[in-house]
């Protein structure tokens, strides 16, 4: 069964849900933010916070968008150009050893998505993986030099179809074993009608198709209702936006999650993995009291002298079952056997009751 290790932590099927706080434009240009949010993600029960690195020249083209003639989607919310937008939600390179040192004082992981191949060397030195967002599933040669680096690479696959699915998978898996595989959403409006739409069973055909690859989801959803069910069909990474006030103006605030709700998330989840548990049936430990009280024994149906002969009008299944009773499905075991002792209507008729 595969396992990979990010930071300190092991992730695979038999290791708790690793989750990543997709901070992400919500440290809304000031770095002492930033930092607030890594601390308070940490508490809110976050594995790893998450930035994003670009500027705005390497992400998008203003005369690109520009000539689309509007802004659509969740875009069309945003009060300033798209070229604006990511200019202003620019991380600062120079930042990233100060957010690092944020993240091992508050005990999570570091990690970034790079949107700038120049940065990925600088950046290299402080990441515990890396993470590749939707978007660039077709950038095979972003793909190229993150698998290359040796650290773990987590690929989300929003917006595209297995076949992009597949070519990003094989160019990674040239390089590196580390893979994490992110079935992915990418509509951004934080409606409820995106449940229509995240398609979770996903993560079956990746299971098959990619054996050995582990499973992640990275969701824009709203509320963990997703999460719980990507857990439950194996996806052991969970990426989310975080912030600390979802009405807060910005980009990613309206379809993040604060402090509370990503707290809820967390405490749902491992509940849930409690609850998946082992694959092997058995009566469990906390069972064992009730096996004795819930099941049926047979019992004598009347007060049975030592010489009867038992028939099966005799005999009835009544609760409790001792250890030592027998089930109701034994009953041939006794029927037209002699008793060997006087039986009280009622009491436990046992094998070593007749001959």
């Amino acid at each position: 069964m595969k396992e990979i290790q990010i930071g300190n932590r092991m992730i695979g099927l038999n290791h708790p849900t690793y989750f990543i706080a997709d901070i992400a434009a919500n440290w809304d240009g000031d770095i002492e933010r930033a930092k607030e949010l890594i601390y308070r993600c940490a508490e809110a029960g976050a594995d790893a916070a998450k930035f994003q690195n670009f500027t705005a020249a390497t992400i998008v083209s203003d005369f690109g968008f520009k000539s689309l003639g509007e802004q659509v989607s969740h875009q069309a919310k945003w009060d300033k150009s798209v070229y604006e937008v990511y200019d202003s939600a620019s991380l600062p390179l120079q930042w990233t050893e100060t957010l690092k040192q944020t993240c091992d004082s508050a005990g999570i992981d570091y990690l970034t998505a790079p949107y700038d191949l120049s940065m990925i060397p600088e950046l290299s030195k402080f990441v515990s993986s890396w993470k590749l967002g939707s978007g660039d599933i077709t950038w095979h040669e972003n793909i190229e030099v993150m698998a290359k680096d040796g650290k773990p690479l987590l690929i989300a696959t929003g917006a595209s179809d297995f076949d992009e699915v597949k070519k990003a998978v094989e160019v990674a898996q040239r390089h590196t074993d580390q893979l994490v595989l992110m079935q992915c959403n990418t509509n951004y409006t934080a409606s409820v009608e995106n449940f229509h739409h995240i398609a979770l069973s996903v993560l079956k055909t990746y299971e098959k198709e990619f054996p050995g690859i582990i499973l992640g989801l990275s969701d824009h959803t709203p509320g963990h209702t997703t999460v719980l069910g990507a857990v439950t069909l194996g996806a052991r990474v969970v990426e989310k936006h975080f912030t600390d006030d979802v009405t807060r103006d910005g980009p990613d605030h309206k379809f993040s999650m604060d402090p509370k709700s990503w707290s809820a998330m967390v405490e749902a989840t491992r509940e849930l993995e409690a609850a998946i548990g082992t694959e092997e049936k058995r009566v469990m430990d906390n069972e064992k009291e009730t096996v004795i009280l819930q099941r049926r024994a047979i019992r004598a149906n009347r007060d049975i002298k030592a010489g009867d002969v038992i028939t099966k009008n005799d005999l009835v299944s009544l609760r409790p079952c001792p250890i030592d009773a027998l089930p109701p499905y034994k009953d041939t075991m006794l029927i037209n056997k002699k008793s060997q002792r006087d039986i009280k209507s009622g009491d436990c008729v046992r094998l070593g009751d007749v001959i």
